[in-house]
């Protein structure tokens, strides 16, 4: 499976937890989000995974065992993409924020101790 499927795969599942989370008085905000993640998984599904955010993802260690994983910064970017804000970005933005999101957690914390695996 192509890279960019996997991504817009994850974008369509969180989209389908927005849509089942949707109600009248959240004021449009789940609703809003799940369209936008509808709109940002078309995008990717039709980028090639020769695509710059493709490609970075991919250097950055996403995509584990056949599948897409943000991980945890990139994961709250795609579970809050646009629920507050109405013009937040288009998809090209979220796949460059997701990028730099998991670039970001390549870089080792000064004054963090790297944990040690247990023999």
């Amino acid at each position: 499976m192509q890279k960019s499927w996997m991504v817009a795969d994850y974008l369509r599942s969180y989209a389908r937890w927005r849509l089942n989370r949707a109600d009248t008085a959240d004021g449009g905000r789940n609703a809003r989000s799940a369209l936008a993640l509808i709109d940002a998984a078309v995008y990717t599904r039709n980028l090639d995974d020769g695509d710059r955010a493709v490609l970075r993802l991919n250097a950055a260690g996403c995509f584990l065992h056949g599948r897409y994983c943000p991980g945890v910064e990139g994961e709250r970017l795609i579970r809050f993409w646009h629920y507050d804000e109405e013009m937040a970005g288009g998809p090209e933005e979220l796949l460059g924020e997701l990028a730099e999101a998991a670039e970001r957690g390549l870089i080792p914390r000064i004054g963090v101790p790297l944990q040690r695996a247990r023999s």
